[in-house]
């Protein structure tokens, strides 16, 4: 029997590294890890009014009539996983969760519907130990005590036409944040100078990347990226044999064979034809860097995180270019100097946190200087693209 369409919030859990527990570990301990998963997952899900719809080994399926009681689940169940499990060295394992709300079919034991779709595929995108949502379940939920949210960015999603703005859910309560880490950023380097790309190597591993393989040229770098599924390519624009724009050439070829992977492209010069040939094809998980820049450890790093994170970064020296050139007449010409500013410090792929701390401005003031940028480009919060990246894609348009 199919009972009527209604607005219902879908939370899908999985354990990450499930397969490969059980193939060290043998069936009847995974059988066990099962079992108590779906313990915990009836006791988070139930205790906050939601229905445990179905189980299945390492992934549970759970569905809320409360976008706020979903969120307060996602958390909640990972605390319990972790405070039952953490303890035990054999189970060094950690849940992945992802969420969203829409209108959703009940039909027989089940449900269909987009939602549903979506849930899996944040899960899917989310690491061991975090929790991925939808901007649109963030709005239906509004503010939840103890609970923050960090804006990852429109996220390309498998059998999906349109981008998911994705959105990280993070415990700010200690007593219901899993402890356990996320897995570590995977990162292959491609650079013709070995010593540099050394150099770059040690600096990630240091800062807690795991470097997963290096490369020297463009057919070494496919490679990697076709067996080490990594979650970021740092790649040089200009590589053998004609060292011109074959980096460049590679990066969109990674980003059509394989959306997830964020790119970071590291160029000797200032070409901002370069950088916006990039972000044109697609500003989500892209950046463009000097290499200047990234000798420094503390900027590679946080560009690997945020491009990681499905944010865009450019070089500052890249931004002042642009926005000093000449241009005809466009949207930017209403922006004042210090919403022209602002924006140039959005394009670095900084959030408005990071702008208040730059410009030593209070929070309040620099998201009222956002919504002005936002308003005279036209960028209502109805448009269904991310307005961040479309405020920078205005500033890049005309060359």
């Amino acid at each position: 029997m199919t009972r009527p369409e209604a607005i219902r919030t879908f939370l899908i859990a999985d354990i990450r590294g499930f397969t490969r527990f059980t193939a060290e570990h043998g069936d009847e301990a995974a059988a066990r890890l099962a079992t108590k998963f779906a313990d915990i997952a009836a006791k988070a899900v139930e205790g906050r009014d939601g229905t445990l719809v179905e189980v299945r080994g390492d992934e549970a399926l759970a569905v809320f009539d409360s976008a706020r009681q979903a969120l307060r689940a996602a958390v909640e169940l990972q605390s319990i996983f972790h405070n039952e499990t953490g303890t035990d060295p054999s189970v060094p394992l950690a849940v992945g969760i992802g969420l969203d709300a829409g209108e959703a079919v009940a039909v027989g034991d089940g449900y269909r519907g987009a939602a549903l779709n979506v849930a899996a595929r944040l899960c899917a995108l989310a690491a061991g130990g975090e929790i991925v949502a939808s901007e649109n379940l963030v709005h239906l939920a509004g503010a939840v005590p103890g609970i923050a949210f960090v804006e990852l960015g429109p996220r390309e999603l498998k059998g999906l036409k349109q981008a998911v703005t994705a959105v990280r859910v993070e415990a700010t309560d200690a007593s219901l944040s899993a402890e356990r880490p996320a897995a570590p950023i995977r990162v292959v380097l491609a650079d013709d100078a070995v010593l540099l790309r050394e150099a770059l190597a040690a600096g990630l591993k240091a800062a807690g990347f795991e470097v997963v393989g290096q490369a020297s040229d463009v057919a070494g770098l496919l490679s990697l990226v076709e067996t080490r599924t990594p979650d970021v390519a740092v790649v040089d624009v200009r590589m053998p044999p004609t060292h011109t724009t074959e980096g460049l050439e590679a990066a969109r070829e990674i980003r059509r064979r394989h959306p997830g992977i964020a790119i970071l492209v590291l160029s000797q010069y200032v070409e901002t034809r370069y950088a916006i040939d990039l972000i044109r094809d697609g500003p989500s998980g892209v950046g463009y860097l000097l290499k200047d820049r990234v000798t420094r450890l503390e900027d590679l790093s946080d560009a690997v995180r945020r491009v990681a994170a499905g944010g865009s970064v450019i070089d500052p020296e890249v931004v002042g270019r642009l926005l000093g050139r000449p241009r005809r007449h466009s949207p930017l010409d209403e922006l004042t100097p210090r919403e022209r500013e602002i924006l140039g410090l959005m394009a670095e792929g900084r959030s408005n946190q990071g702008i208040a701390d730059q410009l030593v401005l209070e929070l309040k003031t620099v998201e009222g200087h956002v919504g002005q940028i936002f308003s005279k480009l036209g960028l209502e919060q109805s448009t269904g693209e991310h307005r961040r990246v479309l405020a920078v894609l205005l500033m890049l348009r005309d060359e």
